[in-house]
């Protein structure tokens, strides 16, 4: 099976609009787990808004699926490095 042409520009545009949909989820998550409202709902919009590059991208191509799951696996993991450093700690 040939993999189908992949546009450099594209790949990269699907890596990019993924990790920040996916840190976007990660202060979503935060935001509902501290239970403030305001924040919890602007930032469910632009995760839904921020998605959408993505999404598009690779239903036309199945090979961006690749690219869309690097930058959700990079997304998530430099949002919890963030929100790791510079959050006040909540150790003991």
């Amino acid at each position: 099976m040939a993999l189908p042409p992949i546009d450099p520009l594209i790949a990269t545009g699907v890596v990019l609009s993924t990790a920040v949909t996916d840190a976007v989820y990660v202060m979503f998550n935060a935001a509902v787990s501290s239970r403030r409202r305001f924040a919890a709902a602007n930032w469910s919009s632009l995760w839904y808004l921020l998605s959408a590059f993505a999404v598009i991208s690779y239903t036309s191509n199945w090979a961006y699926v690749v690219f869309a799951a690097v930058g959700s696996w990079l997304g998530g993991f430099l949002s919890i490095t963030a929100l790791n450093r510079f959050a006040p700690s909540r150790r003991g």
